[in-house]
């Protein structure tokens, strides 16, 4: 059923401009459109949605991941370049702290290393790349 379709992300902020800034000027993603309290953006082929929210910044679990396969730490080295800080979890199992980036074994089990990177948006919304696929 929904299985040939593509999700939309959506993202509770307080600042628009500053998710704006953010999601454009920082992550590279394409400004669609916007309406009073709501902004679009084309990540490939799926929108995500960042609206204002008294919510913002609650969810503590990982809210979008981009899979960026072997580009991870050139992406990683830019996104430090335009300030974004990364954060380092040592408890996870399973995965080893290298830099600001988590390593361990594919979660498939196939040949390489998985990595990942988690870091916040201006509202503390947690983010992700990964090496992992991405459909």
């Amino acid at each position: 059923m929904l299985g040939t379709h593509s999700p939309a992300l959506n993202l509770a902020v307080r600042d628009l401009e500053a998710a704006r800034r953010f999601y454009a000027e920082t992550l590279g993603l394409t400004q669609v459109s916007e309406m009073e309290g709501l902004i679009d953006f084309r990540s490939g082929n799926v929108m995500l949605y960042v609206y204002q929210s008294e919510f913002a910044g609650t969810n503590q679990a990982t809210a979008a991941t981009w899979s960026v396969g072997e580009e991870i730490e050139a992406m990683i080295a830019t996104l430090k370049s335009r300030g974004v800080s990364f954060e380092h979890y040592t408890n996870i199992p399973g995965l080893a702290v290298r830099g600001d980036i988590h390593v361990g074994d594919q979660p498939d089990g196939s040949a390489g290393e998985f990595k990942v990177a988690w870091f916040r948006d201006p509202d503390g919304n947690l983010l992700s790349l990964t090496n992992g696929r991405s459909a």
